[in-house]
């Protein structure tokens, strides 16, 4: 795959990430960025700068930041498998997929899918002599 297809088939290529951060805030807020990503920059004392300090020091934290807008607030489909194992920005979105614009979250459904992922963390955790994961 050509960088210019990654280039031309990604909508972060070309967008800061105080840009990207910038647009979530305003959009979403930062009690819903915290309870939809679990990262304690968005919860404790939350501003742009101490965040993009955080952000542009920890990879897996800028990834997740950037799914989140490619996918929440932009509103792409998924990427598939092959795709999504890539770092957001190398990622390249096939020609017929359109934004759809921002999904509608809420505090209630960020909880409900932290209890989720918490169940199913328990049992991939989880072995015959510790049933419970602990």
């Amino acid at each position: 795959m050509s960088a210019k297809e990654i280039y031309q088939n990604n909508p972060l290529q070309g967008v800061k990430l105080e840009t990207i951060l910038n647009e979530l805030v305003d959009h979403f807020g930062w009690e819903i960025l915290h309870a939809y990503l679990q990262i304690n920059c968005f919860k404790k004392n939350p501003s742009i700068l101490s965040s993009l300090k955080f952000l542009r020091k920890t990879q897996w934290a800028k990834e997740k930041i950037e799914s989140f807008y490619m996918y929440k607030l932009l509103g792409y489909p998924k990427a598939d498998d092959e795709q999504f194992q890539l770092p957001p920005r190398d990622r390249v979105v096939p020609s017929h997929h359109k934004a759809r614009g921002p999904a509608n979250l809420s505090l209630d459904d960020a909880q409900k899918l932290q209890e989720k992922k918490s169940k199913v963390a328990r049992r991939f955790n989880s072995t015959p002599d510790n049933p419970w994961g602990q």
